[in-house]
């Protein structure tokens, strides 16, 4: 019996690397901005700076931490095969840092006033992750 491809399946699951000394610091309390000097390609700790600063009541400050997040993301999903869409599970703990960072650009964008870049970063979330969505979002 032949096996045939399934030529309408999108892109496989793009699973980003575990940046275990990182996200070790962060699990034990260090703090954000710490490692995310110590390691700037990380996601988590800048998803984890633009969450005390918005919570904080600093937006632009929180929309800088979470593009900053958010590019250094796109770069480790790149560099793991993304080609610029496809889903990048909330299941893998790994892309996690990512997707709350573009939560969190979309929170701030919208924060400030960037309603298109808001809808945008929403809708890349949703498309990336529905459970992302659904988790960071409530909906």
């Amino acid at each position: 019996m032949e096996s045939h491809e399934n030529l309408l399946a999108g892109p496989p699951p793009t699973l980003l690397p575990d940046l275990s000394e990182a996200r070790e610091a962060l699990e034990a309390g260090a703090q954000a901005s710490d490692v995310a000097a110590r390691f700037p390609t990380y996601p988590a700790a800048w998803a984890a700076l633009a969450d005390e600063y918005f919570a904080a009541g600093h937006a632009v400050t929180s929309y800088a931490f979470a593009r900053t997040g958010y590019h250094r993301g796109l770069d480790q999903l790149r560099r793991s095969g993304w080609k610029g869409h496809g889903p990048i599970p909330w299941s893998h703990a790994p892309n996690r840092g990512f997707l709350r960072c573009l939560h969190a650009l979309a929170r701030a964008a919208q924060s400030i006033g960037e309603k298109d870049e808001a809808e945008r970063c929403f809708q890349f979330l949703k498309d990336s992750s529905a459970e992302a969505s659904k988790e960071l979002t409530g909906r």
